[in-house]
């Protein structure tokens, strides 16, 4: 008896195991996932959990990963504005923003549809990266000087051509990024880039010496205008200065005509200290003036 109960439990497990697995399924954090019915979808799940559904064959689950898928397009040639070859490739992100979408214009389970999906866009990036490349000269790729490049604007005309083609066919996919992974010139046209990039780089080396020349020239231009100031200066100074003692000796000089003895006399006291600026000991000869001052001194009486 106990051992039939326990069979009939064992078995109401199985069966409730077996009926969770018919009309439940789960979708992962990382997943997104569209339940068709008969072939066509009806909902899409991109939260992370578990549903209900109906067992096949009258519902089906498609699970697609959510994550950013990214692919490398061929290094391939291009002809440029300037019709020069140009070899270039571009990386590319892109994710399922639309799985219910995605499934109706990629049916079928995800190993097969995704590869589809993906090969799709690669020949969407390939055309448009042709037409866009074709619209730009090859200095914009490849110059001497880095404001001609134009790398970041030709990426994002790429990556926009292509959205807006997404959106317009509808593919529930939504690219994530897209930039030039490889530039590079063939053999035929590489000499020719070098000789056009070494002009330009002499282009610009004459024009920093030119800058160079004309910033000196300026400089000495300036420097000799300041000094021509200062010398100007220097000689109103001079005269001002010179007028002035002029003037002062011109107070004096009706008194020095009157007395010439006393002139005599202030110039030789003037010129004597004049030799006594600093602490000094004087050897001299009372013969020659100044120091003749010093003779017939009067001396005082010995006191008695």
């Amino acid at each position: 008896m106990k051992r039939n109960t326990l069979t009939v439990v064992i078995g109401a497990v199985l069966v409730l195991i077996f009926a969770l697995l018919l009309f439940v399924f789960q979708v992962r954090q990382s997943e997104t996932a569209v339940v068709a019915t008969f072939g066509k979808p009806v909902a899409a799940y991109t939260n992370a959990g578990a549903y209900f559904k109906w067992p096949w064959p009258v519902q089906k689950v498609y699970k697609y990963d959510q994550r950013v898928q990214n692919f490398n397009d061929k290094f391939s040639q291009t002809l440029t504005a300037d019709v020069k070859m140009l070899l270039t490739s571009v990386y590319v992100g892109w994710r399922i923003s639309d799985p219910g979408q995605f499934l109706k214009v990629f049916p079928g389970d995800p190993a097969v549809s995704l590869p589809n999906a993906q090969s799709r866009l690669e020949e969407m990036v390939r055309t448009v990266k042709t037409a866009r490349v074709g619209r730009h000269l090859l200095s914009e790729f490849v110059n001497a000087d880095p404001q001609d490049l134009k790398f970041d604007e030709i990426e994002n005309e790429i990556e926009q051509d292509v959205q807006n083609r997404l959106r317009t066919n509808n593919y529930g996919i939504e690219l994530e990024f897209l930039g030039f992974q490889k530039i590079g010139l063939p053999e035929s046209v590489t000499q020719t880039v070098f000789t056009r990039m070494t002009s330009e780089r002499q282009v610009l080396i004459s024009l920093a010496e030119n800058q160079g020349k004309a910033k000196a020239q300026e400089i000495q231009s300036d420097a000799d205008a300041e000094a021509a100031r200062t010398i100007a200066n220097a000689h109103a100074t001079a005269t001002r200065i010179l007028g002035e003692g002029e003037a002062e000796a011109a107070k004096t000089l009706p008194i020095f005509e009157r007395n010439p003895e006393l002139a005599v006399f202030l110039l030789r006291i003037d010129a004597f200290k004049q030799s006594l600026n600093q602490r000094s000991t004087l050897f001299f000869d009372e013969t020659y003036p100044p120091f003749d001052l010093f003779r017939n001194l009067p001396t005082n009486a010995p006191a008695k």
